[in-house]
């Protein structure tokens, strides 16, 4: 029982049911359609209400100014019951319209009934007795046959009679229902109109939204990034489409540039160890290899192990250079360059002097900054050996608002026409430079720091002789979502 108890829930497996998922179009549809059901509903509700209140209060303020009228008229003249006969000429005017009107003799007996006749109660025969012309009795909710009426009976005064004035309300509820069900009708309409409406706009909506989704869906599937999302439009949807667009766009090169690092760091690793295993099974036999031979053997293990690392470290380099891991801030460049001069007058022994004017802050990455200036330096100092001039950092800024630019000058052998457009390719290292040591990635490096930064790397021929190779920085750091 411990045991089983100590089962916790795990996870869902394939036993149960999967949970059904709706899809957007249908959410928006129905959304649509219940927001616009519950307005239609309120509106509706509170439109009835007003007109039904309206419509009661006005026939209310008419019966009530009908009683008024009669009782003036009696009070303002000694009528009697035959004055309101029907058949006494020029009774309408004494008629109120719309209202049935029936006469109580002086005993309270019906001397003219209405049509329809109206009940006659005990209080209606004690106002056809009141000596006091108008007095008033009022009865709500009169039933006639199948009619409500609200009846008012008037004295005439001097134990005349009375007169009776009514008013059918029934026929104002029966156009209030009636009222009622059009309204419902018509919300009705409206609510289904909305359900149609929403589901028709949820599709035109949801339409690139699906496209995406199987753009998507074919990543996943496929793996491949380089499938186009055909998405087009300035709103919301379509800017989704194109950021996801130069995602995959971004996804694709990034593929590509590690499967082309893979590929070169492995033609490159291939010679040094071809080299490292033929020395190696030399040392099999070295006790009968000469002592000059032996000394030869021990410095060419220890070179190609100092290659092998540097070429190791280069390409550790190279693919940090290429993450994003470290946050911009704002960097002074001349700052930089102040540090890397240090470090590589202590590397190299070289005299190395730093110019710097203007502005030379920008939002960079100081990590990956320093690591390309260095490389610039450290490949001056390598193609300038025994040079008399001393190595130049000229730090630049700004050539245009927000670029800073970076040389590095020197007075070595200069770089072939040739090989100006390929010296910061990975790998690649001029005929005249093969015999020196290098990978190759130094300046491939300094390419991918510029870019990272929204700049390029460039190189040309010194006056003079040498050359100058540097870069600029600006315009915004990729990836990093900084303006």
């Amino acid at each position: 029982m411990a045991d089983a108890a100590a089962v916790g829930p795990g996870p869902r497996t394939g036993a149960g049911p999967r949970p059904r998922l709706v899809s957007l179009r249908t959410t928006f549809a129905v959304s649509f359609a219940a927001v616009t059901a519950a307005v239609t509903v309120l509106v509706g509700i509170l439109s009835y209400s007003s007109a039904a209140r309206l419509v009661r209060v006005d026939q209310q303020s008419v019966f009530t100014q009908v009683v008024s009228d009669v009782r003036d008229e009696v009070r303002q003249h000694a009528m009697a019951p035959e004055d309101f006969s029907s058949s006494r000429p020029g009774h309408d005017l004494v008629r109120p319209a719309r209202t049935d009107v029936q006469v109580l003799g002086a005993r309270g007996e019906v001397a003219d009934h209405g049509s329809p006749v109206l009940p006659v109660t005990a209080r209606d025969r004690a106002m056809s007795r009141a000596r006091t012309a108008g007095r008033v009795v009022e009865h709500k909710d009169v039933r006639v046959g199948e009619d409500l009426f609200r009846v008012a009976t008037v004295s005439l005064g001097a134990g005349k009679g009375a007169v009776q004035v009514a008013q059918e309300f029934s026929d104002t509820e029966d156009l209030l229902r009636a009222l009622q069900q059009r309204t419902l009708i018509l919300m009705s309409a409206v609510v289904v109109a909305a359900g149609l409406f929403g589901w028709w706009l949820a599709r035109r909506i949801t339409r690139r939204l699906i496209v995406l989704t199987s753009a998507a869906e074919d990543v996943a599937r496929t793996r491949r990034l380089g499938i186009e999302v055909p998405v087009a439009g300035l709103d919301e949807v379509g800017r989704l489409g194109r950021a996801f667009d130069r995602m995959l766009g971004r996804l694709a090169q990034s593929e590509e540039d590690q499967r082309r690092l893979v590929q070169d760091a492995g033609h490159e690793l291939r010679t040094p160890l071809t080299s490292l295993r033929t020395n190696i099974s030399l040392l099999r036999r070295i006790d009968e290899l000469p002592s000059a031979t032996r000394e030869e053997l021990v410095a060419d293990l220890t070179q190609e192990a100092r290659e092998l690392t540097d070429l190791v470290n280069e390409l550790v380099d190279l693919a940090a250079g290429q993450s994003d891991s470290e946050p911009p801030q704002q960097v002074d460049l001349a700052d930089i360059a102040e540090d890397v001069l240090g470090l590589a007058r202590r590397r190299t022994g070289r005299e190395i002097v730093l110019r710097a004017s203007g502005d030379t802050r920008t939002d960079g990455r100081p990590g990956m900054l320093q690591r390309a200036l260095s490389n610039l330096v450290e490949n001056a100092a390598k193609f300038d050996r025994g040079g008399q001039g001393p190595i130049e950092i000229a730090v630049t800024g700004p050539v245009r608002p927000g670029t800073v630019r970076v040389e590095v000058l020197d007075r070595g052998p200069g770089i072939a026409d040739g090989d100006l457009i390929r010296i910061f390719d990975r790998f690649y290292r001029a005929a005249d430079a093969r015999s020196l040591p290098g990978s190759g990635l130094g300046l491939s490096i300094v390419r991918e720091v510029a870019m990272a930064h929204g700049g390029a790397p460039f190189a040309y021929r010194r006056e003079g002789g040498g050359a100058v190779i540097g870069f600029t920085v600006g315009g915004g750091i990729v990836g990093s979502g900084a303006a």
